[in-house]
């Protein structure tokens, strides 16, 4: 069975974005084994200069690095990643699937990822140009990957 694996920036606190991860993680427990990894973030001060953002993004980046499991096929969630209609990312997560058997989605912090962490990646996607807070794009994430498996099982799924 696929293992996935999601690195998150935070933790989420709002009880309806957890009842909803909650409910996605007990779907997906069907199609693939999977893992949510909440790491703190840092605390960014009122006055953020462009050196202390970059410290504040190296440390969170740091800290997903050493949690990425060995020979993962990592993607990381960025804005300039590509984006895919549900059932191109669907035959894209299919694609991944043949050559690996753990995938790693990673999303960043308020401040984004750092290009050292980005250069590692295999693949970055794009869910939108839009910015979401982080708790949010989760939920999406974790329904687009069950969205893909339905679209890849040929089952029936709302449009």
């Amino acid at each position: 069975m696929l293992s996935m694996q999601i690195i998150s920036i935070g933790k989420l606190k709002e009880p309806y974005l957890k009842e909803a991860t909650e409910e996605y993680k007990k779907r997906l427990s069907k199609y693939c084994k999977l893992d949510i990894l909440e790491l703190p973030d840092e605390k960014i001060p009122e006055k953020l200069n462009e050196n202390l953002a970059y410290e504040i993004k190296s440390k969170e980046c740091k800290n997903i690095l050493s949690h990425i499991k060995k020979d993962s096929y990592v993607i990381a969630l960025d804005l300039n990643g590509k984006q895919f209609t549900s059932e191109e990312f669907s035959v894209e997560m299919e694609k991944i699937s043949m050559t690996s058997s753990q995938i790693t989605f990673i999303i960043g912090g308020s401040l984004g990822l750092t290009p050292e962490l980005l250069s590692i990646c295999h693949q970055k996607i794009c869910f939108s140009k839009m910015t979401f807070p982080h708790q949010l794009i989760r939920v999406f994430l974790l329904e687009q990957i069950f969205r893909a498996f339905k679209i890849a099982k040929g089952e029936t799924y709302h449009r």
